[in-house]
């Protein structure tokens, strides 16, 4: 039987102690969790094969067997981590769809399966035995039922506990600075890619952000106090090392399709390419008939050629189209031929759903789109409601209220209220009369019939009351004779609206002020949960929201879709309201929308530039405030080019231009994603780190030259600021001959000009001259590059920075320093005396002088080995350096042979019968070998 590859032993993959374990407390007690960050291998003298390296939560780093010797020292708990899921299968229990890490299926029931949490908590009856699949193509295990067996509590890193920066840390001071305490809030996956494999962390300060708690085998945060994450039986957790066997693939004759059978696919491309694992495969040619809907985010592709031949007799092509080519755009609506209307930077455009693909949903919500649709409905309203016999003057109503859901009734639905109204007569006096009277303004019959009919004072006709439509028509006489019947002020109709809820829709702020004197709530919501102030917002009308916020209304009530009256503001670029409203004293510029936008970010989103100085000038510590996404208001501001909105946040509200997004993106990496050239260069004179990495190591010069855009650069017709464009910039250079440039080029050339490094590697190990095909454009980024270096060469003030190069190191797999060249002497880390420091490699630190580092085998700072120790202000030939460093290589195995492994300080004075040894006060403690775990069963003393 075949090994399932899956089911083999991964980094990534979480933890506890096994059957064969005897190792005391390495980690901290019977039930804590640890992940697998190493892959023991043949020849490895601290790791062999058939060995792993865990990272306990709780901090400690030790590896253990794994078939080693025949001795399992651990049990696999959970390998969500490293991406495993069961698709189409559902947890009977929870409900979740696709179960991510090991399924449990019942042997006893027909198709009922458990997810490994709700198996554990005890969920389904603890009498019934149970299949246990590590995998989704691996061979079931049978399980004993749980009844009566014994249940450990599951610690570590789970939701509640405290941590701080663990090992793998490189994320800067996020978390406040080294040492200081975050609170885990959920545990979570990293996208679609691995399951329950991050940490989502509050710190003391605040912030939340993402951290690794097994995706890729990297753990960022250490345990302080642990939390429970539930239970485990250990007799049920498969051994690691042990990995489960894949299931027969049976055969069998009868299919459901015959040759020649015509069928459609009626999955969504996710689970598509879910079932095609082991069947097939996924192609991603298999996803070119794509399916949008509208309110999905898309990328236009960026082959001018592709479009221009997918384009006829579905929208056609325009060479006003061109900048949208590799752009992000919107559905706003959906076609019966199934073309396609999409918003693409401010403007909208048809296109064959061939020219589109979708785009990551997570930045959905920071994309703006604009849509007119609003302005001819508006009209017709106007004129349907200006023909209406009796009528002299009717407010002038707008469908932008109605269109985002805020107002409960349709003008046209009160159009025919009044018709209705007005139709009727008034010579016999009817309940609804005094309605019909209030409509026409008739105050002598109204005061009339309330001193006939007193209890008739709330009657309704056609659903309104008379205080309701004379507040709605400005009748402040009808309206104050009425209160003083003692008419129901905060009486609803059935939408939930008040009398001050049609004032304000009718533009009528002193029959508001009046109503509110006698006692209306201006803080009640109708069934849209929309207050008076909020009606009157949406309409702009200036004069009843301004009497609304001096009669203390309560301007920080949101909508049912969270927005308060100023996010509808500043959507609508109503100024006036605007200045209204951010005067106001007791408004809270925190509140988030749904979308988790408070009102700074959504101000960057909508480009909203008046907003951005009212909002910095009261609240200017909420600059660099992050939505749940890591976005900033510059990050906004970048990703939809509004470049004004970013030089006031910079300017004025003096950002920090290098913040980092969830998925470690800085505002430079969204604009250079986006094209916006004047943006890009905006950021880089307000001192935006060029060479700053994403997740995926790429800088901004990678994202410029992944983008494969034909477009030429036009950029006197895109920007126009008095001639000093990026391209006449480029061309003064005299770099460009007669090459002709794209978009991504031409940020590439300007980046490199600006410091970028041309050799900075990824994640992927590119660097961004790899990335370009062409030779002259490779010769014209180093040209770029090599000015940049003579430029700092000859710049007396500038000290000389050296490439930034990926070293990798072991804990912390990847770090980028920036290494002075200019020797001066710097206080020792170890001694405090002010000397020329050594210089450490791989990892680049210089924290100690030449006398402290004679003995040193690891960085103190990074715990890296260290390869080579240079001074600084000594140059080294090629053959001077080659030399010292087989000389160092030399004296370094001569040292490890004779240095204590565990305190690596001590030289070994005793040795055991197995061939290893210690220092003495190192080997007090020992029981079994530190390398090869056999039992101490003789100490030899040597003497060296």
């Amino acid at each position: 039987m075949d090994v399932d590859p899956y089911a083999s032993m991964q980094v990534g993959m979480r933890v506890v102690r096994g059957v064969d374990w005897k190792w005391g407390n390495q980690d901290s007690g019977e039930g804590n969790v640890g992940t697998v960050v190493e892959i023991g291998r043949t020849g490895s003298p601290t790791t062999p094969d058939k060995t792993v390296v865990v990272q306990w939560d709780q901090g400690n780093r030790t590896n253990y067997r794994t078939g080693f010797q025949g001795a399992y020292d651990l049990l696999l708990y959970d390998n969500a981590q490293i991406g495993v899921r069961h698709p189409n299968i559902i947890c009977d229990c929870c409900k979740k769809h696709g179960i991510r890490g090991m399924r449990w299926k019942c042997k006893m029931c027909f198709d009922y399966d458990l997810c490994t949490q709700c198996y554990m908590n005890n969920k389904h009856d603890l009498s019934h035995s149970f299949e246990r699949y590590e995998t989704a193509h691996s061979q079931p295990v049978l399980v004993s039922p749980r009844q009566n067996l014994t249940r450990i509590t599951l610690k570590g890193t789970f939701q509640g506990a405290k941590v701080v920066r663990g090992p793998d840390w490189e994320w800067g001071n996020q978390d406040g600075g080294e040492g200081k305490i975050g609170r885990v809030v959920d545990i979570r996956g990293w996208d679609v890619e691995t399951g329950r494999s991050v940490a989502s962390v509050t710190w003391s300060d605040g912030t939340t952000n993402v951290y690794r708690v097994g995706h890729k085998g990297k753990v960022d945060l250490k345990c302080t106090v642990e939390a429970s994450g539930g239970f485990y039986y250990k007799e049920h957790l498969p051994k690691l090392g042990k990995p489960a066997e894949l299931q027969r693939k049976e055969s069998t004759d009868r299919h459901p399709f015959q040759h020649g059978d015509k069928v459609k696919c009626l999955l969504d491309i996710d689970i598509l390419r879910e079932m095609q694992e082991g069947h097939g495969g996924w192609n991603p040619k298999m996803a070119e008939l794509n399916t949008f809907w509208v309110g999905d985010v898309v990328r236009v592709i960026d082959d001018m050629e592709t479009v221009k031949r997918f384009q006829p007799g579905h929208g056609e092509w325009t060479d006003e189209m061109a900048p949208t080519l590799g752009h992000i755009g919107k559905v706003i609506k959906v076609y019966g031929d199934g073309d396609l209307r999409v918003s693409v930077g401010g403007q909208s455009w048809t296109f064959n759903p061939a020219c589109l693909t979708a785009y990551q949903r997570d930045e959905e919500a920071n994309l703006m789109t604009t849509e007119n649709a609003k302005e001819s409905k508006s009209e017709i309203v106007r004129t349907e409601m200006s023909d209406l016999p009796g009528i002299q003057s009717w407010p002038q109503c707008s469908l932008a209220l109605l269109t985002c859901g805020c107002f409960s009734f349709l003008p046209g639905t009160l159009i025919t209220v009044l018709e209705k109204l007005l139709s009727q007569k008034t010579e016999s006096e009817h309940a609804g009369c005094l309605v019909i009277c209030a409509a026409l303004n008739n105050a002598a019959k109204v005061r009339e019939l309330l001193q006939k009919y007193p209890d008739k004072v709330d009657a309704k006709n056609q659903g309104r009351t008379a205080l309701q439509i004379a507040s709605y028509q400005g009748h402040l006489d009808v309206v104050k004779i009425l209160l003083q019947a003692h008419a129901t002020v905060n009486l609803r109709d059935e939408e939930g609206d008040t009398a001050l809820h049609y004032a304000a829709f009718g533009n009528q702020a002193e029959v508001a002020r009046v109503l509110i004197g006698k006692g209306a709530s201006p803080d009640l919501l109708n069934n849209a949960k929309c207050t008076a102030l909020y009606v009157a917002v949406s309409q702009g009308f200036i004069e009843v929201v301004r009497t609304l916020c001096e009669l203390n209304c309560d301007v920080n009530l949101p909508d049912s879709q969270g927005d308060t009256p100023l996010h509808y503001a500043i959507t609508a670029d109503y100024k006036v309201v605007i200045e209204i409203l951010t005067e106001v004293p007791n408004i809270d510029f925190t509140v988030q929308n749904c979308q988790g936008f408070n009102l700074l970010h959504y101000s960057a989103l909508k480009g909203n530039k008046l907003a951005i100085k009212k909002i910095l000038a009261r609240a200017r510590q909420l600059v660099d405030s992050k939505k749940e996404d890591g976005f900033t208001a510059l990050h906004l501001a970048a990703l939809n080019n509004h470049k004004e909105v970013a030089e006031i946040l910079i300017k004025e509200g003096r950002c920090d231009v290098n913040l980092k997004n969830n998925r470690n993106q800085t505002p430079l990496h969204l604009a250079v994603i986006q094209g916006h050239v004047g943006m890009v260069q905006l950021l880089v004179s307000a001192g935006s780190d060029v060479n700053a990495e994403d997740e995926d190591g790429d800088t901004a010069m990678h994202i410029a030259l992944e983008r494969q855009q034909l477009m030429s650069v036009m950029m006197e017709k895109q920007e126009g600021e008095m001639g000093l464009t990026l391209l006449s910039k480029l061309q003064a250079s005299g770099f460009l001959g007669n090459v002709e440039l794209n978009v991504g080029t031409a940020i590439a050339c300007y980046l490199a000009q600006e410091g970028a490094d041309i050799n900075y590697a990824n994640h992927r190990g590119k660097a961004p001259l790899d990335l370009i095909t062409d030779g002259r454009i490779v010769q014209i980024v180093k040209d770029f590059s090599q000015k940049f270096r003579e430029q700092q060469v000859s710049s007396e003030s500038s000290a000389i920075t050296c490439s930034l190069r990926r070293v990798h190191t072991t804990p912390n797999t990847m770090t980028n320093l920036s290494v002075s060249s200019v020797a001066v002497p710097t206080e020792c880390l170890v001694c405090s005396e002010l000397a020329l420091l050594i210089h450490f490699f791989p990892c680049q630190h210089s924290i100690v002088c030449e006398e402290c580092s004679r003995r040193m085998k690891k960085c103190i700072k990074c715990q890296v080995t260290i390869t080579k120790k240079l001074k600084q202000g000594i140059s080294e030939s090629t053959d001077q350096r080659k030399l010292m460093e087989e000389l160092q290589n030399r004296y370094r195995q001569m040292e490890e042979r004779i240095t204590c492994p565990i305190c690596i300080d001590d030289q070994i004075k005793l040795v055991f019968q197995c061939g290893h040894g210690s220092c003495p006060d190192c080997s007090t403690a020992l029981t079994v070998c530190p390398i090869c775990r056999q039992a101490i069963r003789e100490r030899i003393q040597i003497f060296v």
